[in-house]
């Protein structure tokens, strides 16, 4: 990895964590990995890593809001994982609204050719990088060093 600096985004899902970095420019958003949850503890920890890893200054989150703008019990619990994780790499965490998101990464796949029926994994990464680019969209380019 290089040490340039990058902003990573999350899809953060009871059974899965879609994991997504932005390039060093701050343009664009990839996918990289989904994350298999397994406790609170472990997945704070490989998160915090993969922020390492890619050098990351900041972390965007995505926030699953109610159809109608309110902050339900998914959303809480999402938030309750992105103060633990902020806690733990010091990091500024970001909320995206990330409503539709999946539909949308299903829809980017399927046009891709991707069959989705058994690719969650590959599901929460495209919606990972869906929320960061919103994100990367709205703030325009970092400024150059």
């Amino acid at each position: 990895m290089s040490n340039v600096p990058r902003i990573m985004g999350l899809d953060v899902g009871d059974s899965r964590i879609g994991i997504a970095i932005s390039d060093p420019l701050g343009i664009t958003a990839a996918g990289i990995q989904t994350l298999e949850r397994k406790n609170m503890r472990t997945d704070i920890f490989e998160i915090s890593e993969i922020a390492k890893r890619h050098c990351a200054i900041e972390i965007v989150v995505g926030l699953p809001k109610n159809m109608d703008g309110s902050v339900g019990d998914q959303a809480q619990r999402v938030q309750a994982f992105a103060r633990k994780l902020a806690r733990a790499t010091g990091l500024p965490i970001i909320y995206e609204d990330e409503r539709l998101t999946t539909v949308s990464a299903i829809r980017t796949l399927t046009l891709q050719g991707v069959k989705t029926g058994h690719n969650k994994d590959m599901i929460d990464r495209q919606a990972a990088a869906i929320i960061l680019q919103k994100h990367l969209d709205r703030r325009g380019p970092a400024p150059s060093a």
